[in-house]
């Protein structure tokens, strides 16, 4: 089996591929391309270099596998005809809400991965995918009625010239001069923005309508959600907070255990400094952390938690992989 990664020089490419160091999964060949400005890097993997090649020119029937993440308008114009030769893993969001297109966390929904129609798979919004790794469990026991989630999101979320922007910021303000935003609404460093994607005419924003769409598709349907979404000035991974509301009664026993005991979380909630889990702590570790789990008291059956999770490993790289994988030791594949 050969896979390409479409997009190996991005943010997203690059962690899929630290992904596939550390995995069993196994191939023969490995082709990464990227546009023309990118052709002819050279990009180390497992001790061999190889060669960025032109995404125009890539002849995808040399694959089983394409792992896409370089954008929506690049999904948008090679996926489907990708698909057409091999099986696509897309990271964007262009196909996300397709009815015919599965939108995986495989420790949530693996078995929509039984009705592949376009030969393409969607990966979620990063942002939702470490949410619904924390709320199956809980649904499954309690049964969900309401979301409240409040996100805060790092400026990698948006792509290397975000991240590349706030170290230029930080450095320009610790010097006493004035900063122009170019990735930005507003300045980024020592700041806090209410706003990531475009608006629609209802005041959400874009990333805001993917978390409620994006969790319904996913998880239930009959779930009631609704976000607010904050870029903070933070290199690597997404923090949320998140107010949940109940079918069922719960008890806080109950809630640790269920997400200790599912695959994918990771409680750290002790009730003294530090207890927690911070966006640093997250970095580069693959699981979704879960903290300051605490009774909301103010409705029936109410809870509040704190989600924390790398958003290119978690998010993106590390559950596209693990998609392939889900494929491959279901048998799915190939269906």
């Amino acid at each position: 089996m050969n896979i390409v990664i479409v997009g190996a020089t991005g943010n997203v490419g690059r962690k899929t591929l630290e992904v596939l160091e550390k995995k069993e999964l196994q191939f023969e060949n490995l082709y990464l391309v990227a546009s023309s400005k990118s052709v002819g890097k050279k990009i180390n993997f497992k001790n061999k270099e190889i060669e960025v090649t032109n995404l125009e020119n890539f002849d995808f029937s040399k694959v089983k596998i394409a792992f896409f993440a370089a954008g929506g308008k690049i999904s948008e114009k090679f996926a489907e005809k990708a698909a057409k030769k091999c099986l696509v893993i897309d990271n964007s969001s262009y196909f996300r809400m397709d009815p015919d297109v599965p939108l995986i966390v495989p420790q949530v929904n693996s078995n929509h991965l039984n009705s592949i129609k376009k030969n393409i798979i969607a990966n979620p919004n990063c942002s939702t995918a470490q949410l619904v790794i924390a709320l199956k469990p809980l649904h499954d026991l309690f049964t969900i009625k309401r979301v409240v989630v409040s996100t805060y999101q790092s400026v990698s979320g948006g792509g290397k010239a975000p991240m590349d922007e706030l170290l230029d910021q930080t450095k320009l303000i610790l010097q006493g001069k004035n900063v122009k935003s170019k990735n930005f609404t507003k300045q980024i460093a020592f700041n806090a923005i209410p706003h990531i994607d475009i608006f629609s005419n209802d005041g959400y924003t874009k990333e805001e309508l993917k978390m409620t769409n994006e969790t319904m598709k996913i998880l239930d349907s009959k779930i009631h959600l609704t976000a607010t979404c904050v870029r903070l000035p933070i290199l690597v991974s997404h923090s949320e907070s998140v107010n949940l509301e109940f079918e069922k009664s719960f008890s806080l026993k109950e809630i640790r255990q269920a997400l200790e005991n599912f695959e994918g979380c990771k409680v750290i909630d002790e009730r003294n400094d530090g207890g927690y889990t911070t966006p640093l702590e997250a970095e580069g570790r693959e699981e979704t952390f879960i903290s300051r789990i605490r009774e909301d008291k103010s409705i029936k059956n109410g809870l509040n938690i704190w989600i924390v999770s790398d958003n290119l490993l978690r998010g993106a790289a590390l559950n596209a992989v693990e998609i392939a994988e889900t494929l491959i030791k279901n048998n799915f594949y190939g269906k």
